[in-house]
């Protein structure tokens, strides 16, 4: 009993840290995008500018079978670009370099 009261004190000490582990100086999260980013693209689909992450894991699918893991937007050769983490079934991961503009594969990286 003393046992699981030590580790509870000890959990209750951690989550403050852990807490803040999450974000990043900017008070951005570090597990993935802040929420403005996610709007600025949604609003950039909305208006035309850029190809729906939805067209882009259909036409990844297409090609090759696997599932999506992750996706991540910056830029490619100064282009706006979705980068995909794509699973095969045989347990290789493949990032899916697309334009983000036109929804096209531009290139891709196989770890």
């Amino acid at each position: 009993m003393k046992h699981l009261a030590a580790i509870a004190v000890l959990l209750a000490a951690a989550l403050p840290g852990v807490a803040q582990a999450q974000y990043g100086p900017d008070m951005r999260s570090s597990f993935g995008a802040g929420r403005g980013d996610q709007d600025a693209a949604r609003a950039a689909v909305r208006e035309g500018r850029q190809a729906p992450l939805s067209q882009v894991l259909a036409n990844i699918a297409q090609r090759t079978p696997g599932r999506h893991l992750n996706t991540t937007q910056s830029s490619y050769n100064g282009r706006p670009a979705y980068f995909v983490q794509w699973r095969t079934p045989d347990g290789q991961v493949i990032v899916f370099i697309a334009d983000a503009e036109s929804g096209a594969i531009i290139g891709r990286d196989g770890r």
